[in-house]
């Protein structure tokens, strides 16, 4: 189960995030989205579980809970949309 976590702290670390849900179970992947230019994190990431009951528990507890002075945002992924390629300008 693909795990969408919003509204993070831009210095939480993928380790403390994978730490957050391995509290409900097995996590098989925790990223942060970090800016290509800046390297700097752009306040969300994702979280793969691989049991979908663990996950489900994991949403229903941490969603709105306020981690870092932050309430998180945290729900399940949504496939993403395929967006046209931009031009690269020389």
């Amino acid at each position: 189960m693909n795990i969408y976590v919003g509204n993070v702290s831009y210095d939480l670390t993928e380790k403390e995030l994978e730490e957050l849900f391995a509290e409900f179970g097995s996590v098989s992947a925790a990223r942060i989205i970090t800016d290509r230019q800046s390297g700097r994190s752009k306040g969300f990431g994702f979280v793969e579980m691989d049991n979908k009951a663990e996950g489900e528990e994991a949403i229903k507890q941490l969603d709105g809970k306020e981690m870092n002075g932050r309430p998180l945002k945290v729900n399940e992924a949504r496939p993403r949309e395929e967006r046209p390629r931009r031009k690269q300008q020389y």
